[in-house]
């Protein structure tokens, strides 16, 4: 774990700068420390780095200087107290439930949540004890309605993946503090470069590092950031039970933090022209993107978010067979259920992303045979519209 530095430097430049401690060599990019462990001066040191009485590095499942530096660097970007680094974002939904939760305890979740995370709070915490109730994203009311005198955690994703349905961080905020619960928050779609759900009122932040803050697709990583006692608690999970993140992944994170508000930015501008494009295709029955005003929650979107961001799903006519025949179709864009890479990506949730969901939680969610997800990149909007020329005959 480790506490950020110079938040009162501006978003950019903590993006480039925020957790840089130079070695001996004075090396102006972050080095990457390929080490399992870490030397001591003597047996008495020894002792107080793993007693905890003196600060430094033991052993890389826990402490890596690479590691700290990317940890460092996106407390700061996310105006958190403090980070820890895991594997991938589902080791830290994981490893955020098993450091704060125990049998007994109760979550309210957002429904029309990532595949993966539908099936950890559905299906695995509750073999340990650990109920969740799945309420409409957009219902405030339903979350009150929803908790419990043992609800502990609220947890929500916002945008959602894949139909971009927002929550009212602030208002959800306001019913778990009520409640005496936490909110967590994922952050995935929209990065710090667009939302900040601490300063909304969450207590936690969640992170798959995969996905926009590597923003290349090269390698896997995850992250929870808030408060220093909540994280400390995350962090002596991590020490004991390993989902740690490797100096090599962090590097590259945090190689690709540099780059985000740029990438993000112009991302977000091609994923609005893109769907601009599509709601004017005539098998396109309904595009999902916040950043458009027929969005239902596109004023909440311009509230809380930086601008739309770089997701946009839409429901052609004809179910799975013509979004199928779509995806077959194109030549440029990647077949891939990856996001939040520069190249754009194209999937089918639900033979994907949410394919070992049930039908009925898929159809709970509003996730049909006929919708397309497409992650938006950098490359020119006109090739991108020409690759989906299928959807203008």
């Amino acid at each position: 774990m480790a506490d950020h530095t110079e938040p009162s430097l501006d978003f950019d430049t903590l993006a480039v700068r925020a957790g840089i401690e130079r070695s001996q060599f004075n090396e102006h990019s972050e080095a990457m420390y390929l080490t399992s462990s870490f030397v001591f001066d003597n047996a008495a040191q020894a002792a107080a780095r793993f007693s905890g009485e003196e600060p430094g590095n033991v052993y890389a499942r826990f402490t890596n200087p690479t590691v700290t530096a990317l940890q460092s660097r996106l407390a700061a970007l996310e105006g958190g107290e403090a980070c820890v680094a895991t594997a991938s974002g589902m080791a830290a939904i994981l490893s955020m439930v098993m450091a704060l939760l125990k049998t007994g305890d109760h979550v309210v979740a957002s429904q029309g949540l990532f595949g993966s995370t539908q099936q950890l709070f559905g299906n695995v915490f509750s073999r340990f004890g650990i109920e969740t109730t799945f309420v409409p994203a957009a219902d405030i009311a339903a979350y009150d309605a929803a908790a419990r005198a043992n609800t502990k955690l609220f947890f929500v994703e916002t945008p959602s993946n894949p139909l971009t349905e927002l929550v009212d961080i602030a208002a959800v905020a306001e019913v778990a503090h009520r409640h005496g619960a936490l909110l967590a928050v994922d952050n995935c779609f929209c990065t710090p470069a667009l939302q900040k759900p601490l300063a909304l009122g969450a207590d936690l932040v969640i992170h798959s590092a995969t996905k926009y803050l590597d923003g290349q697709g090269r390698v896997l990583g995850g992250a929870v950031v808030g408060g220093a006692a909540l994280v400390d608690e995350v962090f002596r999970f991590l020490r004991t039970a390993g989902p740690c993140l490797s100096p090599f992944n962090a590097w590259v994170i945090l190689k690709g933090l540099e780059t985000l508000r740029i990438r993000m930015d112009a991302q977000s501008a091609n994923a609005l022209a893109m769907a601009q494009w599509l709601e004017a295709q005539p098998q396109v029955a309904r595009v999902y993107y916040p950043g458009l005003s027929s969005h239902p929650q596109h004023q909440l979107a311009m509230r809380q978010q930086g601008s739309g961001g770089a997701i946009v799903s839409f429901d052609v006519v004809g179910g799975r067979e013509a979004a199928w025949r779509l995806i077959d179709a194109t030549r440029l864009i990647s077949i891939t259920a990856n996001l939040g890479d520069t190249k754009t990506t194209i999937t089918h949730p639900a033979s994907t992303t949410h394919g070992r969901i049930s039908a009925e939680a898929r159809a709970a969610s509003g996730i049909g045979e006929g919708l397309i997800r497409l992650a938006v990149g950098l490359e020119s909007v006109a090739d991108l519209q020409a690759d989906l020329a299928g959807l203008s005959r």
